[in-house]
């Protein structure tokens, strides 16, 4: 080649080949999430979320306070309805209710986990770094569900966001502070899933403690504001708010937002 120095050469081809291994390496990486969180190949049955249903009606109120020493006292129960979870990806035998209900009673149970390993605490954001997607609590791969690893964060946005275009999910996963949606005291069931999202919603939206709603002003959680996308894809934000609002507004209420209260939702 012209403008090549020969004795170039080695170090050239040293780089050529450095550059290929890192591509390969690329290559790879890009198969391997190609194959997506939640693409697990399982053969597995869903199964009844009956012990975590009695975890919740022992352990949290009927406003979602949450006795987290009660978790503790009953941790064997709660390991074992886990296990439960971490033996059972859902699959395509399943239906699109069961792998809901599925994946939103597991979000509150590992929530639940991760709290009382930690226990006591004051708020979840004590529990990991400020650093959204690299290490905040969300962010912590502690769940191991037939042989995949997931964080929190996995199974809000790659599977309940991801792949159900369904906002009310919003109103069912529980992050254990003040301003989340209260954690239910039953699980979520795929026989009555679509009235128990319709419920929670209700409830969320109606809860002046969350939202403070008039028809000249709307306060609103600040989840409208984080997730407005998911609300907003099909309508405005006023008339999704209206599906669910004993008060009704309209396009000139004036929305604003409330800060979150991020202090444990405990007893």
């Amino acid at each position: 080649m012209s403008g090549m120095n020969l004795s170039q050469s080695p170090r050239i081809f040293g780089q050529i080949i450095h550059m290929l291994r890192i591509s390969a390496l690329l290559f790879l990486g890009y198969i391997l999430l190609g194959c997506g969180v939640g693409q697990v190949h399982s053969d597995t049955s869903p199964f009844r979320h009956d012990r975590w249903n009695s975890l919740v009606e022992k352990h949290v109120s009927e406003d979602g306070w949450v006795n987290y020493e009660g978790f503790i006292a009953d941790s064997l129960l709660l390991n074992s309805y886990l296990d439960l979870v971490e033996t059972h990806h859902p699959n395509q035998k399943w239906s699109i209710t069961e792998q809901k209900a599925y994946w939103i009673n597991a979000y509150n149970a590992f929530t639940v986990r991760l709290i009382i390993r930690k226990y006591p605490t004051e708020s979840i954001k004590d529990l990991g770094g400020s650093l959204y997607k690299i290490n905040t609590p969300w962010d912590i791969r502690f769940i191991m569900i037939e042989g995949q690893d997931y964080d929190l964060n996995n199974i809000e946005h790659d599977i309940l966001r991801k792949q159900w275009d369904d906002p009310r999910i919003h109103f069912a996963i529980n992050c254990a502070s003040v301003s989340c949606p209260k954690l239910l005291n039953h699980s979520f069931s795929s026989e009555v899933l679509n009235v128990q999202l319709d419920q929670a919603a209700r409830d969320f939206i109606n809860d002046p403690s969350r939202n403070t709603i008039t028809t000249e002003r709307a306060e609103l959680s600040r989840i409208f504001k984080w997730f407005k996308g998911d609300f907003t894809r099909e309508m405005e934000l006023w008339e999704y708010i209206n599906q669910f609002s004993v008060v009704q507004i309209t396009a000139d209420t004036k929305i604003s937002f409330k800060e979150y209260d991020w202090n444990l939702n405990s007893q």
